[in-house]
């Protein structure tokens, strides 16, 4: 990837992202952005929360990775770009109740199935 796109993404469109996935989370999880680290450390955000002390069954503690596919994120400087990344920052409340049931993770319980789940490779559509 282009380390100036990388550094653009990391400081211009992926701390709204981690923003916008905090107000839908809530103030009981952290957002940590790790950004990007050469070819096989991509720009990462890490999401981690204490499970709800109520929950049933093998439940693990919210412990998730979201990474972005390079050209998508290289997509953000084409000329509709910004208005692309707009519509995708209002999907995202939506897209995280879709992923929730396919990778079986609740945000509301701060629980996950399995111990760590990375949704990588994500697209930037809204």
């Amino acid at each position: 990837m282009n380390p100036t796109i990388a550094h653009q993404f990391d400081t211009e469109f992926a701390p709204r992202i981690a923003q916008a996935i905090q107000d839908v989370i809530g103030r009981d999880a952290e957002v940590r952005l790790v950004p990007y680290g050469g070819p096989d450390r991509p720009t990462t955000l890490e999401i981690t929360a204490p499970a709800a002390e109520r929950i049933r069954g093998a439940r693990h503690p919210l412990n998730l990775r979201m990474t972005w596919d390079e050209c998508e994120i290289a997509s953000l400087t084409e000329h509709n770009g910004p208005q692309r990344f707009e519509h995708y920052l209002e999907a995202l409340p939506r897209k995280l109740a879709a992923w929730q049931i396919a990778r079986d993770f609740d945000l509301a319980t701060r629980s996950q199935a399995e111990p760590f789940i990375l949704l990588g490779n994500l697209d930037l559509e809204g």
